[in-house]
């Protein structure tokens, strides 16, 4: 799809991945409705895009069926759209049993939940054609110590955006399901930055993400899997999932050190957490 004068809803706008997709996108003449939760944040990032004045915010709460009705009711949504891309995204990096019912809940209601809504509510505002696309990760494929309730939100996001691929087939509008893998943004906990530092795991800059995810819009494929060898590794644990099994099992001690360093229980979003991806 040819993205200049699309009008495109880029949801986690004002995190890592979602500043960067937002000046890329608006580098091809998009036409970017930018949600987060912060007005200051979306108005610092509109500013600084190309062409600002063609942009417009929606400050909503995507975790409440309240605050995802204060955005699908907003003005900006009554003329239709081109292009939904659900980014907006947490994590937490814990054992199950270190994580609190309010941190498990939150990454359900905003990784799996809230695009699933956001999907059933804005398909009759969607042109045809027409674009969605589901910001996964390669833990949507791959079981990962220490990311339980984020894998689970994202494998069952995958199987969501295949399976509504598939009701849409011959509709004229596309869903996209783009799984980055880790990337370098302030989502991420200081434990799992020095578990990734520790075990060498290539990460990417929210730049490399945001490109790769531009291309993938372009050319409306329907699964892309970014990096090696998470993209193997993927492949391997859906054919092979012992060989993962026994890759993973020499590398427990040292998640499960990370992961289980001893920290007050949070029920509160990180610091500077704006709904963005981080993964």
């Amino acid at each position: 799809m040819k993205l200049a004068g699309k009008r495109i809803l880029l949801t986690g706008a004002s995190g890592g991945i979602g500043e960067a997709l937002a000046q890329v996108l608006a580098e091809q003449g998009a036409i970017l409705l930018l949600h987060g939760r912060r007005s200051s944040a979306l108005e610092r990032l509109r500013k600084g895009l190309p062409n600002p004045d063609r942009h417009q915010l929606l400050v909503a709460d995507l975790m409440t069926a309240t605050g995802r009705a204060q955005l699908l009711q907003h003005p900006i949504l009554d003329e239709p759209i081109d292009v939904l891309i659900n980014n907006a995204g947490c994590n937490e990096f814990a054992w199950l049993e270190d994580q609190s019912s309010e941190q498990v809940e939150r990454q359900l209601r905003l990784n799996l939940e809230a695009p699933v809504q956001l999907c059933r509510a804005l398909l009759p505002r969607l042109n045809h054609p027409g674009l969605i696309m589901n910001v996964g990760s390669c833990f949507g494929a791959i079981g990962y110590p220490g990311y339980s309730v984020y894998c689970a939100s994202k494998f069952a996001l995958r199987g969501f955006s295949e399976a509504l691929g598939r009701e849409l087939k011959d509709t004229g509008v596309k869903v996209i399901h783009f799984a980055p893998r880790a990337t370098r943004t302030r989502l991420n906990s200081t434990a799992a930055y020095a578990m990734n530092a520790e075990l060498g795991t290539k990460t990417d800059t929210p730049e490399v993400v945001a490109e790769a995810a531009l291309q993938a819009l372009m050319r409306e494929g329907r699964n892309y899997w970014l990096g090696w060898p998470e993209a193997l590794f993927v492949r391997l644990n859906g054919l092979l999932p012992t060989l993962v099994d026994r890759a993973l099992a020499k590398q427990h001690a040292v998640i499960a050190r990370h992961a289980r360093q001893r920290q007050p229980l949070n029920t509160e979003p990180k610091k500077h957490q704006d709904q963005g991806e981080t993964r």
